[in-house]
């Protein structure tokens, strides 16, 4: 097996059945500080080498997935241009060196799936989810435009009209709700999302390894399609954490308040 000691901030679980667990185990509900966004984007190429590692679960600790970007994350993306561009890098490769990934991958989703860690929940080739999992883009409440996956996979998947309507209103995708539009690959009891999604990447590992990464290969084909509207909700995602509004947005989330985008004055570009 490879060593994994470059993406400290998560955890490595290999089993011998070929299926490599990985844990995103951080404070805040598994929140992404910004060593942790770096190694969910960059651990994808080290893991494709392991010639060990046959099929991939991803999963939280405890009962969440992931909580998304932590307020050092986000406060580097605002704050600082040399950061905002490292970090605009590191979100378009995470996307991309998962739609590249040549072996299958799991997620089991449990509690809130949100920002970073939502992109590696529904980019999975197989998503399982909890019954009461909390599916949320938030990037038009923070005051950004739906950027990281969104683009290239929601209409898709759930089709533009569903696509548009959480990407707009940032409103709770409920796990059942979720694999009724077609979001997720399936919904199962709570208590039950980690002994399934065990049971399909251990199916998946034990299957015939060229039939089943070029059958992945294909159907990802999809997705590269979709390259330029991602390459376009990317770059202006992040002109948008140059902007004032993002400002409030990240101030109503610290002060657990709604953002007011509409009284004057509430908006600066300080």
């Amino acid at each position: 097996m490879m060593s994994y000691d470059d993406f400290p901030s998560l955890r490595f679980e290999p089993a011998a059945d070929g299926v490599l667990h990985i844990v995103l185990d951080a404070p805040g509900l598994n929140s992404v500080n910004p060593q942790m966004h770096r190694d969910l984007a960059d651990m994808w190429p080290a893991i494709d080498k392991d010639d060990t590692v046959r099929a991939v679960l991803v999963r939280g600790e405890g009962k969440a997935f992931s909580s998304g970007g932590n307020f050092d994350l986000l406060d580097d993306m605002i704050n600082s241009y040399p950061s905002r561009v490292r970090i605009m890098r590191e979100a378009r490769d995470l996307v991309m060196n998962m739609v590249s990934f040549s072996k299958p991958v799991i997620s089991a989703v449990r509690g809130p799936a949100v920002g970073a860690g939502l992109v590696v929940a529904i980019l999975a080739d197989i998503s399982v989810v909890g019954r009461t999992a909390k599916i949320i883009d938030g990037h038009t409440r923070l005051g950004v435009a739906a950027g990281d996956h969104a683009a290239i996979c929601w209409p898709l998947m759930a089709g533009m009209a569903k696509a548009k309507y959480y990407l707009l209103t940032c409103e709770t995708l409920l796990g059942e709700e979720a694999e009724r539009i077609g979001l997720v690959s399936k919904c199962v009891d709570d208590d039950d999302v980690l002994t399934e999604a065990s049971r399909i990447a251990t199916s998946l590992a034990a299957g015939a390894p060229t039939a089943i990464r070029w059958t992945k290969h294909s159907l990802n084909q999809w997705f590269r399609v979709f390259g330029p509207s991602f390459e376009t909700s990317l770059g202006l995602e992040f002109i948008g954490f140059g902007g004032p509004e993002v400002r409030e947005g990240l101030a109503a989330h610290r002060e657990k308040r709604a953002p007011d985008f509409t009284t004057p004055g509430a908006i600066t570009a300080e």
